[in-house]
This record gives structure tokens, sequence and C-alpha cells, in this order.
């Protein structure tokens, strides 16, 4: 299973917005420069993520488009959704779909609701703000442990200070 390019992009360019936060009003070219996404391709995806209601466009001078919701509130799947439609590994979980050859005689179609729930469902847990470095919130499964100690406040101050010196 793989994402399109358009979807991928999507992704790309909605975590190039939520950085902005709202600070200054984005375009479609912006969000193009910023991301290496062609402009073209950039526009058709600011277009079709604000039909979508992921984004919202404001006419006229200091227009532009910011998120419709806070990143927090936005999903991977809501995007690729918004680009491709409805998550669906196979024809046989879409509704309506009844063109799939092995249909009769089809022993795994009943399991394959389970699955495409299960992978739309990891895909609705990623927030836009996790993705996008804006979630306040670090697991901590992911830095204890032997090889990640947490360090107290003052030694992240003098390192983050160390580092800024040093460039390092």
């Amino acid at each position: 299973m793989r994402l399109s390019n358009l979807a991928d992009y999507a992704v790309v360019l909605m975590s190039a917005a939520a950085r902005q936060c709202g600070s200054v009003p984005l375009h479609a070219a912006m969000l193009a420069e910023q991301t290496g996404i062609p402009g073209p391709t950039a526009q058709k995806l600011v277009s079709g993520l604000a039909r979508a209601g992921l984004l919202v466009s404001t006419r006229g001078t200091g227009g532009g488009v910011r998120l419709a919701r806070p990143a927090a509130a936005i999903s991977i799947a809501d995007i690729i959704e918004a680009v491709e439609g409805p998550i669906a590994l196979t024809t046989c979980v879409e509704d309506g779909r009844h063109d799939c050859a092995l249909e009769g005689n089809c022993r795994v179609k009943p399991h394959w609701g389970v699955v495409n729930s299960a992978v739309r469902g990891a895909l609705a847990d990623i927030s836009l703000a996790s993705l996008s470095g804006l979630a306040k919130t670090v697991r901590p499964e992911l830095v204890e442990g032997p090889s990640f100690p947490l360090r107290s406040s003052t030694e992240k101050i003098s390192a983050s200070t160390s580092s800024a010196q040093t460039g390092f």
C-alpha cells in the first residue's frame, strides 16, 4: 500500500500551514516555496483542502488561507480522505461496490472491513500537530530508557545554550 503523490503532498502542505500557526496569511505560492511542491499542484491542493473544510480561505488584502480548525483536531486520515476519498484497501470494503471477480467465493471478504478500519484508525490517531512538531506532549516511552535519560531543566538549558554557542 502506498499513498499517491498528491496525498503525500497534501500532508506536507498541511504540515507547513500548521507550523505557520496563523502568523501570516498563507498563499499557495508561499506554501509551494516552503515545501518544494510545484506551484500548480500546491494551488490544486489548497483548493481541494478548502473544499474539504480543512483550510479556510479569506479574500482581499491580507487574505489567504489558514487551518479551519486547530492542528490537533486534524488527523492524517482527514487529509488523505480530502484528497483521495474514503480510505479503502480493497474494493469490497467500499459501500455499494460489487465488482470483485472473487466476491462469490471469497472467504477473506468478511475480514477486510476490520483490516481497513485498523489502518484508517491508525491514520486517524496521528494529528497534524504531532506530525508538524507542534504537539506539546511527548510519549515517555520514546524519551525514557537507558539510551535517552531525561535531563533536568537546568541541564536542558545549559545544553541548549552550549549548543547554540558552538553550533552543535
